[in-house]
């Protein structure tokens, strides 16, 4: 197998007729993501969304996204965007500073941070 190829074995559920949405830790090469939004469409999706927390996006991964048919996807700010990619209107980047902020509050505080996991 080569290095940074991926391919879909197996699709577990009906996603028939549905919107759909992968989440995902990392977009590297976005390589994975855009052949799982393949795969889910040609099982039937009507949608393709996505969401990662940490967005490399190294090497070809916004050129993919663009040719994709995702919809739309949600990344947080824990890895600055390249230029390239703030130009893309469905990359969308939401701020995790809030987060971390009450974090080390509570950390300084010494109060638990669970609560900032519970909505």
């Amino acid at each position: 197998m080569d290095i940074d190829v991926s391919e879909v074995m197996h699709l577990i559920g009906d996603v028939q007729g549905r919107t759909t949405l992968i989440i995902d830790d990392i977009i590297d090469t976005a390589g994975t993501l855009v052949k799982t939004a393949e795969a889910l469409l040609k099982e039937g999706a009507t949608k393709v969304f996505a969401a990662c927390t940490h967005a490399v996006l190294s090497g070809p991964a916004v050129e993919r996204i663009c040719k994709s048919a995702i919809e739309e996807v949600v990344v947080t700010d824990s890895v600055p965007l390249a230029e390239a990619a703030k130009k893309v209107s469905r990359i969308k980047v939401l701020s995790v500073a809030g987060l971390l902020a009450r974090g080390i509050h509570s950390i300084h505080e010494e109060t638990s941070i669970s609560e900032l996991f519970f909505f």
